[in-house]
């Protein structure tokens, strides 16, 4: 314990005591307490006065709660940038390295033996009981967005570390290994290409992606070097089935369902599948004051007409289904031209593939319905297809057995955002964990989780690992 100074002595009740409690003054923290320690009177005061330095150092042998530790590693790791007062941190950059060696030495400090693999992710791995055992695989990645928020991908990565870490400190070994990868790219914004880290883990790495460049112009083949990696060996990242006995993971929920509900945590049902479409609507561009309303062949008009009906379209969807025209551009963008030509994007994601599929049929019968009406040529195409991922139910019942055992409701939900486990599907069961995020708000510096929330995302986290049980058969 610290040093200690107590002094008693008799005084009127109404002296107000409480007003200096906890003040630190010249190194010694003053605390009033009402009754003496000695008579207990009532009518005594007690003044303890405690060296703050030592209680400083006595403190320092008491582990924080989880949440504390998280959030602590969360504001360290975003410090980590490439751009000043902006967090960026993106694949193959000194900053994703400098990352990198960061979380590989808390991976070390929990007792894992780490390493980086060879595709830039960070991975750890915790023993079991038999060494050699197959491992309950946790993860995330530690990419950012540009200008992004400090809590999408790193807060499953740190806290699943932080899991590991309370079992080491016990001295608790489990009958299967734990491995925990962090990995270098799920966000594809510097070679426009997503899942990099997870797709080579999961042996489905496109090696045509290395001739991608970046917007300065460097290939990524290029990158990996400059990064210290080989490009001719990404397959020694790839796991086998048979190492693993599922994939967890825990990522804020980057939508507004949970705070809706008012629930710290859910268990996600499935990562929704995603198409992309690119659409290109061709009029006739005119003089705005001398073509009649009847005889104008507007492509910006029926572009207009096209986004409504998608959004009505899903509005009165009752399944999940949502869609997102997030990009458009109208030719020749004069103000004073009908438009000609308009260009823009459509994104559409639902649990299912099937309930996806046919809504995107759906709506290009109505694009097409209204380009025909309008006189208008339309060319349409898919530029990116995602299937869905469900998550297995084995694993969405564990979870939700660790929620009620933590005092939670338990609430299920999808995933409309994309992560690692629709690469990782292909050599293992699927599970997640959704912690709530403020506002639903992410890719924004205003992405924000409670400690309170952090804290109980890794009890959760933490007892479905003592608690797993691989799956029979």
């Amino acid at each position: 314990m610290g040093s200690m100074i107590t002094l008693a002595f008799c005084a009127p009740a109404a002296v107000p005591l409480t007003r200096a409690s906890g003040l630190d003054c010249d190194g010694w923290l003053i605390r009033w307490h009402r009754t003496c320690i000695n008579c207990r009177c009532g009518r005594c005061a007690v003044l303890q006065m405690e060296s703050s330095t030592d209680m400083a150092a006595d403190k320092a042998f008491q582990p924080a709660s989880l949440g504390e530790q998280i959030v602590r590693r969360i504001d360290e790791l975003a410090a980590i940038s490439e751009e000043a007062g902006k967090l960026t941190r993106i694949y193959l950059t000194r900053e994703l390295k400098a990352a990198a060696d960061l979380i590989l030495g808390w991976m070390r400090e929990a007792g894992m033996n780490a390493h980086l693999d060879a595709v830039g992710n960070v991975c750890g791995r915790y023993e079991g009981e038999r060494p050699g055992a197959p491992c309950l695989m946790l993860g995330s990645h530690y990419d950012t967005v540009r200008d992004a928020g400090k809590w999408d991908g790193p807060l499953g990565v740190i806290t699943a570390i932080a899991c590991v870490a309370d079992l080491h400190r016990r001295g608790k070994r489990l009958p299967f290994a734990i491995e925990i990868v962090g990995f270098a790219d799920e966000e594809g914004v510097r070679f426009a290409s997503t899942l990099l880290g997870s797709r080579a883990v999961a042996g489905t790495f496109d090696e045509s992606v290395f001739n991608a460049r970046d917007r300065d112009g460097v290939s990524m083949r290029d990158a990996l070097v400059t990064f210290g990696l080989d490009p001719e060996h990404i397959g020694a990242a790839a796991r086998a089935r048979r190492e693993l006995l599922a994939y967890l993971e825990l990522h804020i929920e980057q939508g507004p369902v949970l705070e809706a509900q008012n629930l710290p945590v859910g268990v996600v049902t499935a990562i929704a599948g995603a198409t992309r479409l690119a659409a290109r609507l061709t009029g006739m561009a005119g003089h705005a004051g001398t073509v009649p309303m009847a005889l104008r062949r507007d492509a910006l008009a029926g572009a207009a007409e096209c986004i409504g009906a998608i959004e009505q379209f899903c509005r009165t969807d009752e399944s999940g289904l949502v869609g997102t025209v997030g990009y458009i551009q109208a030719r020749p963008g004069a103000t004073n031209v009908i438009p000609g030509e308009v260009s823009f994007t459509i994104d559409m994601r639902a649990p299912t593939d099937m309930h996806r599929k046919r809504s995107v049929a759906d709506v290009v019968r109505q694009i097409e319905a209204i380009a025909k009406r309008r006189h208008l040529a339309l060319q349409l195409d898919v530029t990116h297809e995602n299937r869905t991922a469900p998550c297995a139910a084995w694993l969405r019942d564990q979870i939700a057995q660790a929620i009620a055992a933590e005092g939670f409701s338990v609430f299920e939900l999808p995933s409309g955002a994309g992560h690692d486990g629709m690469a990782m599907i292909d050599i293992a069961d699927v599970g997640m964990i959704f912690v709530r995020c403020r506002g639903g708000i992410s890719h924004h510096p205003d992405e924000h989780v409670e400690l309170a929330d952090a804290d109980a995302g890794a009890r959760v986290l933490l007892r479905v690992i003592e608690n797993f049980r691989p799956r029979v058969g």
